[in-house]
């Protein structure tokens, strides 16, 4: 397998630290706030990477973490008058319940919380200032980036304008960041043999790996606004402080844009995951979010989610033709897919063949329904989509009826039936005034060339 480096800045082949394991470090959120497309889209490229390297054989490991102490964190339990504690397990739920339904993995990735490593990070403190790598300030200790030769190798940039104007204070050096940030408060601070204070950020990423994965990992991954500084500052006290690279390779996703803009809760475009969920199926969202190449920016449209939700909806058709078929061991593999995706995650190439997979079966099917060894094949196909993309997971029934309360659902499933009986008896009056109704309450219904109806909700655009 193939993919793209940010260190060097090219295609690389993938080996492994240790044969046939693979370990990945991915960034995850800051739990003040519910996650929104940016986090969603992170999530869903490394849960694809994910994916594959386990359909490719490999033991995969995978850490993502929680940080749950920040600045930002600790001002929004101070606005609700909560615990800081509090608020995080809040978010962490409710970032969970998000990513399920997504079809996020969830079994055996590595999830540790930052303040459960404070003890570690304390330790890391202790030996970069042992080192002489980092100093102490009237209101922090500072990593002395000085030290490293190799600092802003990762990013191509030796300082951030922005952090640079507002952190100089006494530093050494404008690029020096804090490792540990001096307070008092006792609810929002631990001890320390230098001081009373918090980690900083660039700080717990390396100071969890160093203690879940000593050797470094292989994939270190993230979003590309990660970069710099967090990335080029977690390596460069890993690499000072224990002579190796925290990471053999960098993986970075492109940003989410809202109308060309890139998404930022300051320019109030930044819109949560959650806000779509009621009004467009999760996977029709995880396709969305993941049908665009990973390292290209992302421009979010309405119209985008249309065209996903008729992508997954072939896949739910096709389904439906195989619902009820019972599988059984052939000799067929779709490593044409497979290809592409060990290819830097070629997701473009990946969706066109399984375009002309669903075109040739459907064509198939309808030419020779009682083809067997056809419907084995979809069977297989449906699987492959499932395993590799998280997509056609549900029950195609279900899935059509998305948005819809039991209520609605029988309600509509009674028309349904109504209208069947009317084209029976050939009363297409009623038939027509019957789909006019269903119409009226925004259900697409669909005749089937064997008979059958096919009905869904049309999903409203969010305005």
């Amino acid at each position: 397998m193939h993919i793209y480096d940010s260190l060097k800045q090219e295609k690389v082949k993938l080996t492994s630290i240790d044969d046939n394991k693979i370990s990945i470090y991915s960034c995850g959120p800051t739990v003040y706030d519910d996650a929104h497309l940016g986090h969603a889209r992170n999530s869903i490229v490394f849960d694809l990477l994910f994916r594959v390297l386990r359909h490719l054989k490999y033991d995969v490991k995978m850490i993502k973490n929680y940080t749950d102490i920040d600045d930002k964190i600790i001002k929004k339990a101070k606005k609700q008058n909560k615990a800081i504690a509090d608020i995080c397990e809040n978010y962490i739920k409710r970032y969970e319940n998000d990513m399920n339904k997504i079809n996020i993995i969830n079994d055996g990735i590595i999830k540790p919380k930052a303040t459960h490593y404070i003890d570690k990070m304390i330790s890391f403190i202790n030996e970069l200032l042992k080192n002489d790598l980092a100093y102490i300030k009237p209101d922090a200790v500072y990593f002395d980036s000085k030290k490293d030769d190799l600092y802003g190798s990762i990013s191509k940039r030796l300082q951030d304008d922005g952090i640079s104007r507002i952190e100089t204070r006494d530093k050494k050096n404008s690029q020096d960041f804090a490792v540990w940030k001096f307070e008092n408060d006792e609810s929002i601070s631990y001890g320390a043999s230098f001081g009373r204070g918090r980690p900083g950020w660039h700080t717990e990423c390396c100071s969890i790996i160093d203690d879940l994965e000593a050797k470094g990992v292989d994939i270190h991954c993230g979003g590309s606004d990660l970069l710099f500084p967090h990335h080029e500052n977690e390596a460069t006290q890993f690499r000072s402080l224990r002579n190796k690279e925290i990471a053999r390779y960098w993986m970075h996703n492109g940003f989410v844009k809202i109308n060309d803009e890139k998404m930022s809760k300051s320019l109030g475009n930044s819109f949560f995951l959650k806000d779509f969920l009621p009004y467009y199926h999760g996977e029709v969202i995880r396709y969305y979010l993941m049908a665009i190449h990973y390292r290209a920016d992302f421009n979010f449209s309405d119209d985008g989610l249309k065209e996903a939700k008729n992508f997954i909806d072939k896949i739910y058709r096709l389904k439906q033709k195989v619902l009820n078929i019972n599988k059984k061991s052939i000799d067929k593999n779709f490593d044409d897919i497979i290809d592409t995706l060990k290819d830097d995650l070629n997701i473009s190439k990946s969706i066109a063949c399984i375009n002309e997979y669903i075109s040739y079966y459907n064509d198939k099917l309808t030419n020779e329904p009682k083809n067997k060894q056809i419907k084995q094949e979809v069977l297989y196909f449906i699987d492959l989509l499932i395993s590799i993309f998280g997509i056609g997971c549900e029950n195609p029934y279900i899935y059509f009826q998305f948005g819809l309360s039991i209520e609605e659902i029988e309600s509509i499933n009674e028309l349904i039936e109504q209208r069947k009986l009317a084209r029976s008896e050939k009363n297409f009056e009623l038939s027509d005034e019957i789909k006019q109704k269903l119409i009226e309450k925004n259900i697409k219904v669909m005749d089937m060339p064997n008979g059958d109806t096919m009905w869904e909700k049309d999903n409203e655009t969010i305005s």
